[in-house]
């Protein structure tokens, strides 16, 4: 079984803030102390960092579950409690890390030691020390800590190379990749013996140096699925350069420039974008009988389907077996990659927004929709936050709860509804009886 692990689909859940306290001060000689309780803690947020020694998502294939750590609870004394660490998760360079429930790009993490907090941590509850003012010196309301974040998350490793190598099976990828770079990846004479992507870094002669890909062989029907494309073609997307290898020799009975356009073919349809990146093609196994004729009708073939206006992929004929031709070719490389831009691989409607945290006007702070048993169900983002950080232990707090209500005009959107005296009002799995 394979290793390598390149997606998965984990849940996250930031720590929620500590609830703040209900306490007052009492001491010998200090009447009327007053409210004396403390605030809760900042929940932990979970942190992703990027760990260039990680190769994989491996780590995520049976831990799928983070959660942060919970703030700690407000304490007498007027002491806050503390705040918990951040969770920090490691993750390859190259992760792709989307929102699973809308598709979103969340971030794009390829730099080493790059940090993105993918939940925040809830902030802690005040204490009834931070309710005292002078029409109420001594109020025994607090709040509970604000619920850390949670979400599920889709992880999708798009491996850093500068250099792609993309063909037919058994064109000659890995065996070109073991005699540029120091990478061992496996040979055989059969179709598919890679089943990975492997990786490799190049140094030419001028002592430039690049990293280079080795991506399973593409057959027609990839991005569709077929063979070993759909799982791979994701990772040519951060290349720069795409050395196209074909199998001049002919030998598995294929005719050069229809394997040329098939390629090209499926990573048009895998992503149009791909077409952008310059490419490189390299005739390979030059050794064999019949490989010269079979460029020389390539390059007309390729010739008569050009405009004159448009400019002639480089075409470079080497052996990997017999290592000819590689210096011009990794030359020639290096200087194209010098001359090419990063090609950014999202677009503005694919990234997330960044999170707003102001008042939003077209915003509903809450919704009413009715249950089959009559009951009337108040929901929203907003005033469930509310709910969360109330304590329904203390009078106040449901008070102060109740005044929230009435103040976010949700009495009157109950009476717009038809909603009576004695009507069953939910929230989560609270229930109360309107009063009109």
């Amino acid at each position: 079984m394979s290793m390598f692990l390149d997606t998965a689909k984990i849940k996250v859940k930031a720590g929620n803030g500590g609830d703040g306290m209900v306490a007052f001060r009492r001491e010998k000689y200090v009447p009327n102390g007053g409210p004396w309780g403390g605030d809760g803690g900042r929940g932990g947020n979970v942190v992703f960092v990027v760990d260039e020694g990680l190769r994989t998502l491996m780590d995520f294939r049976y831990n799928r579950h983070f959660k942060a750590q919970s703030g700690e609870k407000g304490m007498t004394k007027g002491m806050h409690g503390r705040g918990a660490e951040d969770l920090i998760v490691r993750v390859p360079q190259g992760t792709t890390v989307r929102d699973a429930e809308t598709g979103k790009v969340i971030t794009d993490l390829i730099e080493n030691g790059q940090e993105f907090i993918v939940a925040h941590g809830g902030r802690g509850g005040r204490g009834n020390i931070r309710f005292a003012t002078p029409k109420n010196p001594a109020p025994e309301i607090s709040e509970n800590g604000e619920p850390g974040q949670e979400r599920e998350l889709q992880l999708e490793l798009k491996i850093l190379a500068d250099v792609g190598l993309v063909g037919f099976p058994s064109v000659g990828k890995s065996t070109l990749l073991s005699v540029i770079t120091s990478a061992k990846p496996k040979i055989g004479a059969y179709h598919f013996t890679t089943i990975v992507p492997n990786l490799g870094m190049v140094r030419t002669q001028s002592g430039e140096s690049f990293a280079v890909a080795d991506l399973p062989g593409l057959i027609e029907g990839a991005s569709q699925g077929v063979g070993l494309g759909t799982q791979f073609l994701r990772h040519i997307e951060r290349t720069r350069v795409i050395l196209h290898i074909i199998d001049m020799s002919a030998s598995e009975g294929r005719d050069p420039y229809e394997d040329y356009l098939a390629i090209n073919k499926e990573l048009e349809s895998y992503n149009l974008r791909l077409m952008e990146r310059p490419q490189i093609i390299v005739a390979n196994k030059m050794d064999m009988p019949e490989s010269q004729e079979n460029l020389e009708e390539f390059k007309k073939k390729l010739a008569a389907n050009y405009d004159e206006s448009e400019e002639l992929p480089p075409i470079f004929p080497i052996s990997g077996l017999t290592k000819q031709g590689l210096a011009p070719l990794l030359d020639a490389t290096a200087e194209l990659l010098d001359k090419t831009p990063e090609f950014p691989i999202y677009d503005e409607s694919e990234m997330e927004e960044e999170a707003y945290y102001g008042f939003d006007e077209e915003e509903k702070p809450f919704e009413i929709s009715r249950d089959d048993d009559a009951t009337w169900v108040l929901s929203g983002e907003k005033l469930m936050k509310l709910f969360n950080m109330t304590n329904f232990d203390r009078d106040e707090s449901v008070m102060k709860f109740a005044r929230q209500l009435r103040g976010m005009g949700v009495d009157e959107a109950l009476r717009a509804r038809g909603a009576k005296d004695g009507d069953l009002v939910r929230i989560g799995k609270f229930e109360f009886e309107f009063v009109d």
